[in-house]
């Protein structure tokens, strides 16, 4: 943006003013020529006007560390600080506000982290433009574009400025994002495009006239801060986390009236400073229950995944496509430079009219732009013996491919001064424009079809010496784009992780077949042109939406259809990801649950995608599929961990204080933990949950979806037994209550730092048995960071209690007996968590086979 604000160079031009100058006169009010700025001049307007960027505001560091201090948990904590103060705790003040300060702290550094990794790896995704400097054509940022540049735009760019289209035949750009309209809008020479609208069809030459926040978007748009759509999976863990919330707050408003009625208003006693200590406890308790840590965890896995992702080449915009793709269960792929390779090599041609093979492929290189790169462009010109012919020809107007009318044509000025037109495209096209008899036309088809039953992409050819009134065809050339080395072996890996990979072409049924057949996806090939024939995408009718379903790909598809594909796998209940290049491919990706971007795809395409390939073929999405499932698989565990903590604090804490209001056989108040400890407990617990980001896990062979039911019912039984072991280690402290016990006498102090321990080394030792679903010492092994967090707090929690840090102190051999007894607990919860995830899987296959039964049943009297 401008660094004044109040003045605007004098070479910067609104778009309204833009389209009522010639382009000469556009020239002079931007001080630039034809031929492009000079190098200085860019300089010196980029120091003058700032990068073509709109200021992004962004909160400060210290704004986003505050935060944490604002909230409904902070304000527990807060206000169980300052009843500290009333009750005169100095002690549980400043615990408490230490673990205020902690959780802010590693909450902000884990943010501050994530933030700046995916900042790193958005850098590679900076949109380009091709640009006329020092009269050499270059390609820039966008972010470095000035005033006065010469821009080139085609198909599939996004308009990096606002710009006056000055050279070239027409151009198709969608600009409903700025204006509303929901057509592509033509342009011509002397007509303005926004930035930010996208070129759908077409090429042209365009001068900028306004950067940045200058521009008509600049202008126009509120720049407002959204939160990105939350996943599948979130959604269900955020739910989880309501659920722990209403549960701790239901458990400590039942603690609170119970007590309060039994303690102080039964009796008449109404003690102030014991009903304050009581509301801190309960506010204490119910912070240590409530899943503090659940977003930061959520953000470094998401974050992590995201970086492991980028080494293997797949750069994640969109973080919740990482959870999404651990469910994906249908794979649409591009057929051309994904599972092929993208280099192709001619073959023969087969002439009609013209006069050799060589003149065949003549024609269709001045049907072709070499600047462009374009691959079908490159192999016809590469296929020239001699080029010299075609230099000495003049190019005077080029419309690029476009998969509506799925052909170029050039106009050419020939050596002789004769004004040619070439065209060259798909063979079903030329053939049909062309001027042959009912014989030649048979000819050609059955030449097309012999091909592409070899796998061969064929081109037809046509000229036209009547500036395009009738078209002469010249032949048919094939070409041959061989799968990848690795197309095959990933198609098999896919097919070994539950994946049905798709093919989606706009080749003929015969090519796709062919390519299909050899990767072994099957042969099973439908044309999209008939099953879409008299439908509409979004209301697709279920015989449609099964035959879509069965397919093995899908042939002579054009952009909408793939809408449509993604839309029908979705109505049957699969979870689908498409694979896209183009601008047309947007809504694909858009719609589909994970839109995969591959390499070398369009601007708009990338914008639409939720994931970037930054290297061809599929075994880039296997990866990104693997490294899904393992950040599914931990985050369940980290689910069915925290339900069963909570469950095993918040009901053994109200069971205990309810049931035993005094230590049975005294007259001794009984509290199972004080304040202080709880709030040890629950920053204990961060650290090792923190680190379940980074720990190993089993790959699933099958897309993981979430089971909301199966992980209620873990987590519940392993959080009821959870309870009853706590119970036994009250009831071993209480038996021996007054008692000498391994060499000590015990006392309520000893009991409480007994359940304190124990809620701390079998909370802990839970995640070792969560992490898996085998036993707990089978591979994988838990990674270093999370054993040595675990073993780390285990030591730290038995030194405090083993020397009286914060607690009161506990014999050593008393540290043993609440080791021993948690290691044994440790085999026994085990084997509950196996035989209870037995007894559901056995439950889902006996539900499955009787839906499947019903279903079979129904469809039976249906056809009666």
């Amino acid at each position: 943006m401008c660094k004044t604000e109040t003045k605007v160079p004098s070479y910067v031009v609104e778009s309204t003013a833009a389209e009522k100058m010639t382009t000469a006169e556009l020239f002079a009010a931007v001080n630039a020529n034809s031929d492009g700025l000079t190098s200085a001049t860019v300089t010196q307007r980029l120091a003058e006007c700032g990068r073509n960027a709109i200021e992004v505001k962004t909160e400060s560091s210290l704004k986003k560390f505050l935060k944490y201090f604002w909230g409904p948990i902070p304000w527990m904590i807060e206000i169980a600080a300052l009843l500290s103060i009333i009750a005169d705790d100095i002690e549980d003040f400043s615990i408490i506000m230490f673990m205020l300060i902690f959780n802010a702290l590693i909450g902000f550094w884990e943010e501050h982290k994530a933030s700046n990794a995916l900042d790193a790896l958005k850098k590679g995704l900076a949109l380009k433009a091709r640009v006329l400097r020092d009269a050499t054509w270059q390609e820039i940022d966008a972010t470095e574009l000035v005033p006065g540049d010469v821009i080139r735009i085609r198909l599939g760019d996004v308009v990096p400025a606002d710009c006056k289209l000055i050279d070239g035949k027409y151009i198709s750009i969608d600009q409903a994002a700025l204006t509303g309209e929901s057509l592509p809008v033509n342009k011509k020479i002397d007509d303005v495009a926004y930035s930010g609208s996208i070129a759908k069809q077409g090429e042209m030459i365009a001068i900028v006239t306004a950067t940045g926040v200058n521009t008509f978007f600049g202008r126009t748009a509120k720049l407002v801060s959204q939160a990105g759509n939350i996943s599948h999976f979130q959604q269900a863990v955020m739910r989880v986390g309501n659920f722990l919330i209403a549960l701790s707050v239901i458990l400590c408003v039942i603690l609170s009236v119970v007590v309060l009625y039994r303690d102080h208003i039964a009796t008449g006693d109404i003690d102030i400073k014991k009903i304050v200590q009581l509301t801190k406890l309960v506010l204490i308790l119910a912070i240590a229950s409530i899943p503090v840590a659940m977003p930061a965890v959520l953000s470094i896995t998401m974050a992590l995944g995201a970086l492991a992702m980028s080494k293997k080449k797949a750069i994640v915009s969109k973080l919740q496509a990482i959870e999404e793709m651990a469910g994906i269960d249908i794979l649409c792929s591009d057929k051309t430079g994904t599972l092929t390779k993208n280099e192709l090599s001619l073959d023969e041609p087969v002439v009609f009219a013209a006069a050799d093979g060589q003149d065949c492929i003549l024609a269709a290189a001045l049907a072709s732009k070499e600047e462009n790169n374009d691959a079908i462009d490159l192999a016809i010109i590469g296929g020239l013996k001699e080029r010299s012919t075609m230099d000495s020809c003049t190019q005077l107007e080029f419309t690029p491919f476009d998969p509506v009318s799925k052909r170029t044509e050039a106009q050419v000025k020939m050596s002789d001064s004769k004004i040619i037109r070439y065209t060259k495209g798909a063979p079903q096209v030329i053939i049909e424009m062309s001027n042959m008899d009912a014989e030649q036309q048979e000819k050609a088809s059955e030449t097309v079809k012999e091909f592409a039953s070899r796998g061969y992409r064929t081109l037809g050819v046509a000229t036209s010496t009547d500036d395009g009134s009738t078209w002469i065809f010249s032949g048919i050339i094939p070409m041959f784009d061989p799968p990848r080395d690795d197309s095959a072996t990933t198609i098999q890996q896919a097919k070994e992780h539950g994946l049905q990979v798709k093919m989606v072409t706009g080749d003929d049924i015969a090519i796709a077949a062919e390519t299909s057949g050899k990767l072994g996806m099957g042969t099973h090939i439908q044309p999209a042109t008939d099953l879409f024939a008299n439908s509409s995408p979004d209301h697709l009718s279920d015989r449609i939406a099964e035959c879509i379903e069965k397919a093995d790909g899908f042939g002579r598809v054009f952009p909408e259809h793939k809408y449509g594909i993604v839309k029908a796998l979705q109505q049957r209940n699969h979870i689908v990801a498409m694979t896209g290049d183009g601008v047309n491919d947007a809504p694909a990706l858009k719609q589909a649950d994970a839109g995969i971007a591959v390499s070398g795809a369009t601007d708009a395409a990338r914008a639409a995608a939720s994931i970037i390939l930054t290297a061809p073929g599929l075994s880039v999405i296997i990866n990104a599929i693997e490294i899904a499932r393992q950040i599914f698989e931990r985050m369940t565990s980290y689910t069915v961990y925290r339900i069963a903590m909570t469950i095993d604090i918040m009901v053994f804490v109200v069971l205990a204080m309810i049931v035993f209001p005094k230590i049975p056989g005294t007259a001794i108040a009984f509290q199972p933990l004080t304040a202080v400890m709880i709030i040890i407990l629950a920053l204990l617990d961060d650290i090792p949950i923190m680190t379940i980001a980074y720990d190993n896990t089993i790959i699933d062979p099958k897309p993981v979806r979430w089971n909301m039911g199966k992980v209620l019912g873990l987590s519940t039984t392993l959080g009821l037994f959870a309870v009853l072991q706590t119970f036994g280690i009250l009831f071993i402290g209480m038996h021996n209550f007054g008692q000498s016990f391994m060499g000590a006498t015990i006392g309520l102090e000893h009991i409480q730092t007994m359940v304190f321990l124990q809620l701390v080394v079998g909370g802990h030792l839970m995640l070792f048995i969560t992490r898996t679903k085998k036993l707990f010492f089978m591979p994988p092994w838990p990674s270093a960071p999370l054993f040595w967090a675990i073993v780390g707090t285990q030591l730290f929690a038995a030194i405090m209690c083993g020397f009286g840090w914060l607690v009161h102190q506990l014999p050593w051999q008393l540290v043993g007996v609440v080791w021993v007894y948690n290691l044994i607990w440790m085999v026994v919860l085990d084997l509950v968590k196996i035989v209870t995830n037995r007894l559901m899987n056995h439950h889902s296959i006996h539900q499955r086979n009787f839906l499947s039964k019903l279903q079979r049943s129904l469809h039976h009297h249906a056809t009666d």
